[in-house]
């Protein structure tokens, strides 16, 4: 699927980013970014998941080009 950006409200408390294992996470503004190379619908399903679970709030997902 390729690089893929996952933005989130308000910064992730640093106890939760072990559960976000294999991405990249920075902080800009008022709101996380999570870098995640996707394998598959499935896996975003999973991360979309895990963010609804943690009762975060998803701002949006964007693939990102790749060169």
């Amino acid at each position: 699927m390729g690089l893929t950006e996952i933005k989130i409200q308000e910064h992730l408390d640093p106890k939760w980013e072990d559960c976000f294992e294999a991405m990249t996470i920075r902080y800009a503004e008022n709101m996380t970014i999570v870098q995640v190379k996707l394998k598959d619908q499935a896996h975003l399903h999973g991360i979309l998941n895990l963010i609804r679970d943690l009762n975060l709030k998803l701002i949006s997902v964007n693939t990102l080009e790749t060169d």
